[in-house]
């Protein structure tokens, strides 16, 4: 049984301890590391058996596998550290690789694997598929309640607060390298998308504050040779109203994949 390494304890973090507590996931846990090791710490206390919390460099010699679960900042230095011990890394937070495109090159001249699974967005094969032909434009949009994208770095450079919002306001539309810039923590789906098909700089995204809003909404437009596709996703958030269900979902299921030498799908 492979081990993992978990980096994070936040809602995603604890999400897959949970799954691999209950046996949902084909794994054992080697450890944790964690930005925050005293909320990590008290977190893993209350587990029947928890997994030992580690340093960095640890987690990476014991786990065949990491996961992020920490967010942008730790990609790089993480993804760096476990190419160089030869293991296989999952990126939760996409957007990363935008900014940090060798750490794909490196995986692949390391021989290790790179994941990204599809988080909140379903259409990835779709995009994958079309991109092997002619293609006319590949668009997601976004659509989350105000509090959701409150306190965004873009909100926040442009002096914009979505406080008292009462209708939909379109707080971002262009490339998808820009809106991961501007948006961080909201839209690893849109990195994905981009990663799949065309790339950053050609996928376009729209991101739509909505008040009253109780999912966080996606539509994938792709146009090409091939026909159309089109498609929506409403998605129930955690109680991380950044985070939503099917992202958790995805994650579990990835995981279960890397496992399993039988593929469905691209």
């Amino acid at each position: 049984m492979t081990s993992l390494g978990i980096v994070g304890c936040g809602t995603l973090g604890r999400a897959i301890l949970e799954a691999a507590t209950r046996g949902e996931i084909p794994y054992t846990v080697a450890g944790v590391a964690s930005r925050t090791a005293a909320t990590a710490q008290a977190y893993l206390a209350t587990l029947p058996d928890p997994p030992p919390y580690l340093p960095l460099a640890a987690l990476v010699e014991r786990a065949d596998l990491l996961v992020e679960a920490a967010g942008q900042p730790v990609v790089p230095e993480l993804a760096r550290a476990a190419f160089a011990a030869g293991k296989d890394l999952l990126v939760i937070s996409g957007g990363a690789l935008l900014e940090h495109p060798e750490l794909l090159d490196e995986a692949r001249a390391r021989g290790c694997r790179l994941i990204v699974p599809s988080g909140a967005i379903a259409a990835i094969d779709g995009v994958k598929a079309a991109c092997q032909g002619p293609m006319d434009h590949v668009t997601i949009t976004t659509r989350k309640p105000p509090e959701a994208l409150e306190g965004s770095p873009y909100l926040l450079e442009r002096g914009i607060s979505l406080a008292g919002l009462t209708e939909e306001r379109e707080v971002y539309a262009g490339p998808v390298r820009e809106g991961c810039r501007g948006f961080p923590a909201n839209v690893n789906v849109a990195a994905c998308v981009s990663l799949a098909g065309l790339g950053p700089d050609r996928t376009r995204m729209r991101i739509l504050a909505v008040p009253g809003l109780g999912r966080n909404c996606h539509t994938v437009e792709v146009v090409g040779y091939f026909g159309r596709i089109t498609m929506s996703i409403e998605n129930v958030p955690t109680e991380n109203p950044r985070t939503g269900r099917l992202t958790v979902l995805a994650i579990l299921r990835a995981l279960r994949d890397a496992a399993d030498p039988v593929r469905i799908g691209n």
